[in-house]
């Protein structure tokens, strides 16, 4: 009460209901955009996982497929081993590289990260 009648004898209790609103104007601002931000992260994220199947499928039947195709000079299991033997190459190498491939996603992202705050 006394607290009101101060207010009103400084004629400050408009500035503190504009100041308020300002406040709650300005957080709920922030929920929104944190929102649009959120919402365009999971789509792109959703678009991410879709052609990463999609390419994961056509390795996959194209590794069938060449497995057969070789398979047909040197035998089905050869065929078959000669394409495991690529992948098993191909992880062995992965792994033997991973901290340079681990360091260069990390730039990357951080750039992407820094370009998107600008």
């Amino acid at each position: 009460m006394i607290k009101d009648s101060v207010l009103k004898f400084l004629k400050l209790d408009s500035l503190v209901h504009n100041l308020t609103g300002y406040v709650e104007t300005k957080v709920e601002l922030m929920k929104l955009e944190i929102k649009e931000d959120l919402a365009k992260g999971l789509s792109r994220i959703a678009v991410f996982i879709a052609i990463v199947f999609a390419f994961v499928l056509f390795i996959l039947f194209f590794s069938v497929a060449l497995a057969f195709k070789i398979g047909e000079s040197i035998g089905i299991f050869g065929g078959f081993a000669v394409i495991a033997a690529f992948y098993l190459l191909l992880a062995i190498i992965t792994v033997a590289s991973r901290e340079a491939i681990f360091n260069k996603l990390q730039k990357e992202l951080g750039d992407l990260m820094n370009k998107k705050k600008k």
